[in-house]
């Protein structure tokens, strides 16, 4: 008898035997034991999980003696000439190499001959996604109404291109890929039985290469045995198949999320060197930063993920290094460069600049955050100015000591005749209000907000500066030297853009209107000195006659800061303007006034 592989040898024979698929096989007993047999199944899923095995075995159920019986026995000979494909009853046809219409018209006129010796005449079509568009056209009509005796089961891994008309008239059941589980323990008893010595470790390697397929991974323990003789360990697995071992990629991974350049640039050229497929170590390294991304966010489910016990342990060490942002900013680093390497020339240089890029977004802090920071920053700054103001603020007066009007004006009067005494350090004033503050704020989380949507726009939206916000109407000016981009910027599409982050920032119904405008003084905190507690820098009324009656001052809380010329090098050396650079690893290029 010729050697017969492993796939086909331990190929499942009955329900019980199928792995992983319960949900289909429960379905299947089920619909013959309630005698609910449709006439048309289709059966789709990748390739390996059971599709034309499934059936053949339903085939079985349904032409065995005395049947349709779930529980049928093997050794009955109508089930032997179906498993051998001798029955003249159990029809296997290939779509790919008889996807024409007069296949099909064949099909037709053979199908309405009542079965030889079984009691259904049953048409298997593997890969009916093969088909053409005429040769389906053509099946339509005997698939909606066949004759009583026939059952056809459709196999595909790709039922996109099956036509609607052909799916809506058949029973679909979607297979699953195999759990890597589940697939160790399939091959431990196929290497028992064959008595190979194989290690766990060599086991679910050939497990995460399989991908969810057990035909794979019987395909490759088969050719282990043929490579390694009666003894295969996890090398011999990695150097046939070009697979990183699982210490590896944990070694890399530990090294990305501590920082570590030169370590994962040393993991990542060992791995060149040993010959490993990069496109699967970018899957390999994907996988096991989703699995890290699950385990912390699952607080440690296990039900959750297929990983080994070494794996475990772990993820509860790296779990702890990063968090889910964190994570899922090196994950879209991965995915990225997986698109990217297929038409990379220099794979091996573009997976070191994406290790690096890794580890960068590891340590990376989102635009929200540094935003929230600087406000918090701003906020500090103002609360310590209004309570160092409490502080130095002179006593006031009680009632009774208060002067008359009159005294005051004669005061007044021979305190402007004489020449004004150095003036004694008065409380701190910000020269920028709060108000100015959330417009600034809001400008620049309008701008990042822009930018994701339209980074065309944001260009545009850089070179202007907001100058007031009012009764629901943002007024946006450019600079005269970029006059001409209001007419490229303020368009109904650009309308609708800003209008819609600016109801997303809390600013609903907000009308826009762009204009040119100098850019405002530098928008930096000043502390100015003044004679008075919040008295004005420059005051504009006149000198008062005494022979004329004046009115009291007004309450210092109502007097307005004048602006405070502005610095480029006080801007530059300001406290929060240093912290954004530090936050930022960043330098000023250019101020503007």
């Amino acid at each position: 008898m010729s050697y017969q592989v492993i796939a086909r040898k331990y190929r499942p024979q009955t329900f019980a035997d199928v792995v992983g698929q319960e949900h289909v096989t429960q379905t299947l007993r089920h619909a013959i034991e309630q005698n609910r047999i449709a006439h048309a199944y289709l059966f789709c899923g990748p390739r390996g999980t059971g599709k034309t095995t499934i059936a053949r075995i339903f085939a079985k159920a349904l032409n065995c003696t005395g049947g349709p019986k779930a529980d049928f026995d093997d050794n009955d000979p109508k089930c032997k000439e179906i498993a051998e494909g001798r029955s003249i009853d159990v029809l296997e046809i290939d779509g790919a190499s008889n996807n024409g219409v007069e296949q099909v018209r064949e099909l037709r006129e053979t199908c309405k001959y009542a079965p030889a010796s079984s009691k259904f005449k049953i048409y298997i079509i593997d890969e009916v996604h093969m088909l053409s568009t005429a040769a389906f056209n053509a099946l339509l009509k005997t698939l909606e109404e066949p004759p009583g005796h026939v059952k056809f089961m459709f196999a595909t891994t790709d039922p996109e291109k099956v036509l609607p008309t052909i799916l809506s008239r058949c029973q679909r059941f979607d297979l699953r890929r195999i759990p890597a589980k589940l697939i160790v323990e399939q091959l431990t008893k196929i290497a028992k039985q064959e008595k190979v010595k194989i290690s766990a470790e060599a086991l679910f390697a050939i497990a995460r290469g399989a991908d969810g397929g057990m035909r794979d991974a019987e395909s490759t323990l088969d050719q282990l045995i043929s490579f390694c003789g009666d003894k295969i360990e996890e090398p011999d697995v990695l150097s046939m198949f070009g697979l990183a071992a699982q210490k590896q990629l944990l070694e890399l991974s530990l090294a990305i999320l501590g920082g570590e350049t030169e370590t994962a640039l040393r993991l990542l050229n060992d791995l060149a060197k040993g010959g490993k497929d990069f496109g699967r170590l970018l899957s390999d390294l994907l996988n096991h930063f989703r699995n890290l991304l699950i385990f912390q966010v699952s607080r440690g489910d296990l039900s959750l993920l297929e990983v080994s016990e070494d794996e475990v342990a772990s993820l509860k060490e790296q779990s702890a290094m990063a968090d889910a942002s964190a994570l899922t900013r090196i994950m879209e680093v991965l995915a990225n460069a997986e698109i990217r390497l297929r038409d990379a020339s220099s794979k091996k240089i573009l997976l070191e600049v994406t290790l690096l890029k890794a580890i960068e977004a590891r340590n990376a802090v989102s635009i929200d955050a540094v935003l929230k920071r600087l406000q918090d920053l701003r906020g500090g700054e103002s609360s310590a100015s209004a309570s160092a103001t409490q502080r130095r603020a002179p006593i006031a007066a009680t009632p009774a000591e208060a002067p008359s009007p009159a005294k005051r004006e004669v005061a007044e009067n021979s305190q402007q005749r004489t020449e004004p005494a150095p003036a004694a350090p008065a409380p701190l004033v910000l020269a920028e209000t709060p108000a100015s503050n959330d417009l600034e704020t809001l400008w620049a989380r309008l701008v990042e907000s822009v930018g994701r949507a339209s980074p065309f726009t944001r260009s545009y939206l850089l070179e202007a500066h907001p100058v007031s916000l009012a009764k629901n109407v943002l007024t946006i000016g450019f600079d005269p030297e970029f006059e001409d981009h209001i007419a490229l910027v303020d368009n109904a599409r650009n309308h609708t853009l800003l209008q819609t982050k600016l109801a997303e920032l809390g600013h609903a119904n907000t009308q826009l209107k762009f204009i040119k405008a100098e850019p405002a003084p530098g928008r930096v905190a000043i502390l100015v000195e003044t004679p008075q507690p919040a008295a004005a820098v420059e005051s504009k009324a006149p000198v008062k006659s005494a022979s004329k009656p004046t009115a009291a001052p007004a309450p210092p809380a109502k007097e307005k800061v004048a602006p405070v010329p502005f610095n480029k090098d006080d801007f530059k050396n300001d406290p929060l303007i240093q912290k954004a650079l530090e936050i930022f690893k960043g330098q000023i290029v250019e101020v503007r006034a």
